[in-house]
């Protein structure tokens, strides 16, 4: 690949400052099950989608028993949900029945690699890839801020050292050094729609992009999203990118 595919500016993330966001997530939060999300979350898994259980918004903060939690609702209840996570739907209607409110979070870089995006260069690039069949794949919204296009993975080759690490790869921890163009592949996971933030916004798949949908190829879709983020004036590095070991 080219360097087109960095990009030297980074997009920024907007803050969402709506007054009472987090008291009206507060507010609307229930103790019974969502038949409506328990089936698309089940969707998700019979389409390949490995989950795990996630903490929950939970009053102006989170489920989770760390004080003054970073990422409310965002981050997987297990530090081992990499093993933890499962495709299959009975431990998962378990998780379901034992926290009617849990999140969960989708591990990706083993059936499906996620790529993230600023929302206005994803809504951007969504035209042209819904255009194109070999390109229209699901995509989800994370509250107003980005896009999630999710794509096959190229992070579990039959020879390991096969495997190509892209100056695009992030991980949770590294989410906040990397306002533009992100690439969850081995040891990332996003949140699975239909999932709840604290600011009273949620993760949703978007019409007609739904997880039913096959995965396309990833590196058209990058193209697609780089050249929409150059639309807005980030051209990318000069010198070239290194896509081997």
């Amino acid at each position: 690949m080219a360097g087109k595919n960095r990009m030297s500016g980074w997009l920024r993330r907007r803050t969402d400052s709506a007054p009472g966001s987090a008291r009206q997530a507060r507010d609307s939060r229930t103790d019974v099950p969502d038949p409506q999300r328990d089936a698309l979350i089940t969707a998700a898994v019979t389409a390949g989608f490995p989950v795990a259980p996630a903490a929950h918004p939970e009053g102006f903060g989170c489920s989770c028993d760390r004080i003054g939690c970073p990422v409310p609702g965002q981050h997987p209840v297990s530090m081992a949900w990499h093993s933890q996570a499962s495709t299959d739907p009975e431990r998962v209607a378990q998780w379901l029945a034992k926290e009617p409110l849990a999140n969960f979070v989708t591990a990706t870089g083993r059936d499906h690699d996620v790529l993230d995006v600023p929302a206005e260069a994803g809504r951007l690039a969504l035209e042209r890839l819904t255009a194109d069949s070999a390109t229209f794949g699901p995509v989800a919204a994370f509250g107003e801020d980005r896009l999630l296009f999710f794509t096959a993975t190229r992070g579990t080759p039959v020879d390991e050292d096969e495997w190509w690490p892209c100056a695009l790869d992030s991980l949770p921890e590294t989410a906040d050094e990397r306002p533009g163009i992100r690439w969850h592949c081995r040891g990332s996971y996003v949140l699975l729609p239909p999932a709840r933030l604290a600011s009273g916004r949620g993760v949703e798949w978007l019409p007609g992009h739904g997880p039913d949908l096959p995965l396309p190829d990833p590196l058209p879709v990058l193209d697609v999203l780089t050249d929409a983020c150059a639309q807005f004036g980030y051209e990318p590095e000069p010198e070239p990118m290194t896509w081997g070991r």
